[in-house]
């Protein structure tokens, strides 16, 4: 096909999502509790605080957001590090912000 660069352009990122769209529905449906520790030891959250962080996520609902995903977002809605994100989720505080900042709808 003679495609020109627009339409080139286009054609890689719609090939590109049909890859990557199945890889996103996987990783969403199905996570596992060890699976979101193990993401929540690589960002820097104790072992000690990954386990109420992830059982927090499954009470609430939003183990398919990922553990991480969860803390990330708070951290960046409170303007504080990721660890203390944690540790906050971890002492059981902040969860109904967390919470809240999955609800909204993404522009």
């Amino acid at each position: 096909e003679n495609l020109s660069d627009e339409q080139l352009y286009q054609r890689f990122w719609e090939m590109t999502a049909k890859v990557v769209d199945p890889l996103l529905e996987l990783g969403q449906k199905h996570t596992t509790p060890s699976i979101e520790r193990s993401v929540l030891l690589r960002m820097g959250v104790s072992s000690l605080e990954a386990k109420p962080i992830v059982e927090g996520c499954i009470d609430r609902g939003l183990m398919g957001k990922g553990a991480g995903h969860v803390v990330y977002k708070l951290a960046k809605a409170k303007g504080i590090s990721i660890r203390d994100a944690g540790i906050l989720l971890a002492e059981g505080k902040s969860w109904d912000e967390a919470v809240a900042l999955f609800q909204r709808k993404e522009v």
